[in-house]
């Protein structure tokens, strides 16, 4: 098994286990009120994102610089990881789906230069 092999299978045996978790500490909102809140969540998480953007930019006069861009890589991962629980509370079969998207997307774009 490859290095790539390994980091994918822990990545979503990760999301698998957020996502069980979650549906074990919040089991009122479940079926299709706990899929939209899902995506609710991440429209949150890209404010973050943007919020930390513009704190690393110091674009906000009144506050100056309040972010790193090291804020702004974790922002980003926490959108990747919310997209991907929200995934996986749209389908149990999240790693295929976004192994066949991710391939798709690959192929239509013009690879290494």
């Amino acid at each position: 098994m490859t290095d790539e092999h390994r980091t994918t299978d822990h990545l979503f045996s990760t999301i698998d286990d957020l996502w069980h978790w979650l549906e074990r500490d919040q089991p009122e909102r479940s079926g299709r009120e706990g899929l939209l809140l899902r995506m609710l969540k991440l429209s949150e998480e890209v404010g973050e994102v943007a919020e930390a953007v513009i704190g690393a930019t110091g674009q906000n006069p009144r506050k100056g610089v309040t972010h790193t861009w090291q804020d702004v890589e974790s922002e980003l991962c926490d959108v990747a990881v919310t997209a991907l629980v929200a995934l996986r509370t749209l389908t149990p079969q999240a790693r295929e789906v976004f192994g066949r998207h991710l391939e798709k997307v690959a192929r239509r774009s013009p690879g290494p230069a």
